[in-house]
C-alpha cells in the first residue's frame, strides 16, 4: 500500500504540464484516436500549458512584488497570510485520503453520467485536487476516511451540476462548443457572483453602466486594444505599489505582454483538444444516444479573455484594499492575487464581458471570500502543519482565498465541523 502511494505521489507531483498531456493521450487512445493523434494532441495541450504557466508567472513575478509594495507602503498588518493555490494543491495531495480519492472522483464521474446526474465527462484530472482538499479538510477535522470521502464526492457532484448548468455561457462567451468548465475554485464563485449580478440587475440604472472590451476599443481605438488596457492597468498598480518610474514601465509592459500572449496560449492548448474533445464526444454520443454530454475541462481556457483579465487587474488593489477595510478580516491577499482572473471568470461571463458589473460583483463576492479563509485559517494551518509544510516567514496562521475563499470547500469545512467527534 505504501508503494502504491509513493507511486501515485510521484505522479502527482510531476504537475499538471506532465500530468495532463499522459491523461490526454491515454483519454485518445480509449476514445480510438490512435496512437500518433492521441500523443500529438497529449503534447499539443501540455505545450499550451507551459504556455500559460509561464505568462501567468509573469503576471505573478509582476503583481507579487506590487502587491508587496503596496502592503509596506500603506502599513497592512493582518496576521493570517494567503498562500496561494500551490500551498493548498500540495497538502491536499499530500493527505492519506489523496491516493484513494484521485481513482475514486473519476469513477463516479464516469457512474453520474450513467445516471443522467451530470452531462459532464471531467477529464481535467489535475484539478481533481480540489475535491481532495474538501477531503483532506474532512480528514484533518474528524480523522475520519468516510467523511473525507463523502464529503470530497458531496463537492465533486456540486461541481458537475454547476458545470453542467453554466456550459451554455460557456459556449456562448467563450466559445467552447461541447465544453465544461468544472474547476471547484472557478465555479464556487457561481451562487454568490449570480445571485449578487440578479439582485444588482435589479437597480434602477445599473444596466445602463457598460464597458466591454469590444466597446472600449472602438471608444478609445489603438488605447482600447487589450494590450494597451494591460499596459495602463500595470502602470497604474506600479503607481499605487510607489515604485519609481522604471519600476512602473516594467510592470505596465509585463501586464500588456499577459493580455496580449495569454489568448494565444490558450489557442495553442485549443487546437491539441479539439481532436479529442472531437472524439470523446462521438463516443459518448454513440453510447447515450440523442444526450447532450460535455467534456470538463480547466477554468484556463476562459482566463485569457480580454474582459477576465482586465476585471482581475482592477480587483487586485481593489482586494487589499477590501482585505484593510472590512472589519474581521485577518487575511492579507498574496498568493492568490495572480488567481482572480480564475475566480472571476464565471462572474465576468454572466455580465456578458460588461467589467464595470464584473468589477462591482467581483468586489462583493470577493469580500465574502476574504471573510470565509478568516475563518478557514485554523485549519488550514492544521493541514499545512500535519502535511510537514513550513509555515511562511511571519505568518501565524495561513489561509488563501482559492480553497479557505472558496464558497464550496467553507461549506465542506462547517459540515467537517458538524460532523467531528462521530
Amino acid at each position: 500500500m505504501d508503494k502504491l502511494m509513493d507511486g501515485m505521489q510521484y505522479i502527482l507531483n510531476l504537475g499538471p504540464t506532465v500530468i495532463l498531456p499522459i491523461a490526454i493521450t491515454l483519454i485518445g487512445l480509449f476514445f480510438k484516436t490512435g496512437f500518433t493523434k492521441a500523443f500529438k494532441a497529449g503534447l499539443t495541450i501540455g505545450i499550451g500549458f507551459v504556455g500559460i504557466n509561464l505568462v501567468l508567472g509573469v503576471l505573478t513575478g509582476s503583481l507579487g512584488p506590487a502587491a508587496k509594495a503596496m502592503v509596506d507602503r500603506f502599513g497592512l498588518n493582518l496576521t493570517v497570510i494567503d498562500a496561494g493555490w500551490p500551498a493548498a494543491a500540495a497538502i491536499s495531495f499530500a493527505s492519506p485520503v489523496a491516493a484513494l480519492l484521485l481513482p475514486l472522483c473519476l469513477i463516479v464521474n464516469i457512474i453520474l453520467i450513467g445516471l443522467k446526474v451530470t452531462k459532464t465527462l471531467n477529464i481535467d484530472i489535475w484539478n481533481y485536487w480540489h475535491f481532495i482538499a474538501a477531503g483532506a479538510t474532512g480528514y484533518v477535522l474528524t480523522n475520519n476516511w468516510f467523511v473525507a470521502i463523502f464529503l470530497a464526492i458531496v463537492m465533486q457532484i456540486v461541481v458537475l451540476i454547476i458545470a453542467d448548468k453554466t456550459q451554455p455561457m460557456v459556449e456562448k462567451f467563450y466559445g467552447l462548443e461541447g465544453i465544461s468548465l468544472p474547476t471547484a475554485s472557478t465555479i464556487s464563485f457561481v451562487p454568490l457572483g449570480y445571485a449578487v449580478s440578479w439582485i444588482l440587475h435589479k437597480i434602477p440604472g445599473y444596466d445602463k453602466l457598460k464597458a466591454d472590451p469590444e466597446n472600449i476599443q472602438k471608444r478609445f481605438g489603438i488605447f482600447g486594444e487589450p494590450m494597451m488596457m494591460g499596459f495602463i492597468l500595470g502602470l497604474a498598480i506600479g503607481a499605487l505599489a510607489g515604485f519609481d518610474f522604471g519600476k512602473i514601465l516594467n510592470t505596465g509592459i509585463s501586464m500588456a505582454a499577459v493580455m496580449f500572449l495569454l489568448p494565444r496560449m490558450v489557442k495553442i492548448l485549443m487546437e491539441g483538444l479539439i481532436p479529442i474533445s472531437e472524439a470523446a464526444r462521438d463516443w459518448l454520443q454513440k453510447r447515450y444516444e440523442g444526450r447532450d454530454l460535455y467534456i470538463g475541462l480547466d477554468a484556463a481556457l476562459a482566463v485569457g479573455h480580454p474582459a477576465v483579465m482586465s476585471t482581475a487587474l482592477i480587483l487586485v488593489p481593489i482586494t487589499l484594499l477590501l482585505a484593510v477595510i472590512l472589519p474581521g478580516n485577518a487575511v492579507l491577499p498574496f498568493g492568490d492575487l495572480a488567481t482572480i482572473p480564475f475566480l472571476v471568470a464565471f462572474i465576468v461571463g454572466f455580465n456578458k464581458g460588461n467589467i464595470i458589473h464584473s468589477v462591482i460583483v467581483g468586489t462583493i463576492v470577493i469580500a465574502f471570500s476574504l471573510y470565509m479563509a478568516t475563518d478557514f485559517a485554523p485549519t488550514f494551518t492544521a493541514m499545512l502543519e500535519s502535511a510537514k509544510f513550513d509555515m511562511p516567514k511571519g505568518a501565524t496562521q495561513v489561509s488563501n482565498l482559492d480553497t479557505g475563499g472558496n464558497l464550496l470547500n467553507w461549506l465542506a469545512l462547517k459540515a467537517g465541523q458538524l460532523l467531528q467527534g462521530i
